[in-house]
């Protein structure tokens, strides 16, 4: 099992974003995170406060604290406002930091799954819109607010933001990180969460969704063997299910995927380390 790795909270800024190193912390609102585009951002405001960012309220904690993310390509400063109980407020205006991506190519895919048929596309078409339903939950889940640790031992493949070139066909930005790893290799959830999804698609094989909270989720695609069920509890550390090559992949491995709400962010952004453990 890959063991909990304690911090302090100090340590958590400057480890995991030393761009927010010139946000401006003090007050009754403050962030920690990484304000870089594909970032997940947790704010903390006084306890009591109400929050919007860009106009849409967020669901904030008993401890005061709150989510957001920047798409991978966001340019426009996110708008954060605090309404606190005794009738105050404060404002901040949260800039991502531009990102440059590279350009990956990828052969040996079966091609049915680069060019699917109108059977499968209908089929990946339903799928895709159980996911989106599934990320819409906003809960009292509180996994969020933790750094995530990374969900396998293994070596990063692929990486964030990526444009993908499959087959030979250019393809949309690789929204996740792949880490590849002998088949058979654990899996473990990221963080504290109630698993929304398990289920076997057609692109992503062996799928399970966690729901950590206030719209914050993280996915795992291509398992060959699930292990958790919808409803379940699952603890920062918990086996959920074990490496494969299912759905479109070319090699055993675990494509981990970050969301807020159905903003696709970078979960290599949100960890404690900036590369998994090695098998």
């Amino acid at each position: 099992m890959i063991a909990r790795r304690g911090f302090l909270a100090a340590s958590v800024v400057t480890l995991l974003a030393p761009n927010l190193a010139r946000a401006d912390n003090t007050g009754r609102l403050s962030f920690r995170g990484s304000t870089e585009q594909g970032g997940l951002v947790i704010g903390r405001a006084a306890s009591g406060a109400k929050v919007t960012v860009d106009d849409t309220s967020l669901l904030v904690s008993p401890q005061g604290d709150f989510a957001f993310g920047f798409s991978y390509d966001r340019t426009k400063p996110a708008h954060v406002v605090a309404q606190f109980a005794d009738g105050t407020s404060e404002v901040r205006d949260v800039s991502p930091i531009v990102r440059q991506y590279e350009t990956q190519s990828i052969t040996g895919l079966p091609q049915g799954l680069v060019t699917p048929s109108a059977a499968d596309l209908a089929r990946i078409e339903r799928e895709n819109a159980l996911i989106v339903e599934a990320r819409k939950r906003d809960t009292d889940g509180v996994g969020f607010a933790e750094p995530f640790d990374w969900p396998c031992a293994g070596i990063i493949t692929s990486v964030y933001g990526s444009r993908r070139i499959e087959n030979g066909t250019l393809m949309a930005p690789h929204l996740g990180v792949d880490v590849a790893a002998p088949a058979g290799t654990p899996i473990h959830a990221a963080a504290d969460a109630v698993v929304t999804i398990a289920d076997d698609y057609l692109l992503d094989g062996g799928f399970t969704l966690l729901d950590h909270g206030h719209g914050v989720s993280t996915c795992y695609l291509h398992q060959s063997k699930r292990m958790v069920k919808v409803g379940d509890k699952v603890a920062r550390g918990d086996v959920i299910g074990l490496m494969g090559q299912t759905g479109r992949a070319t090699g055993p491995n675990t494509h981990w995927g970050l969301c807020w709400f159905q903003v696709k962010l970078d979960p290599s952004r949100s960890t404690l380390t900036p590369e998994p453990p090695k098998s």
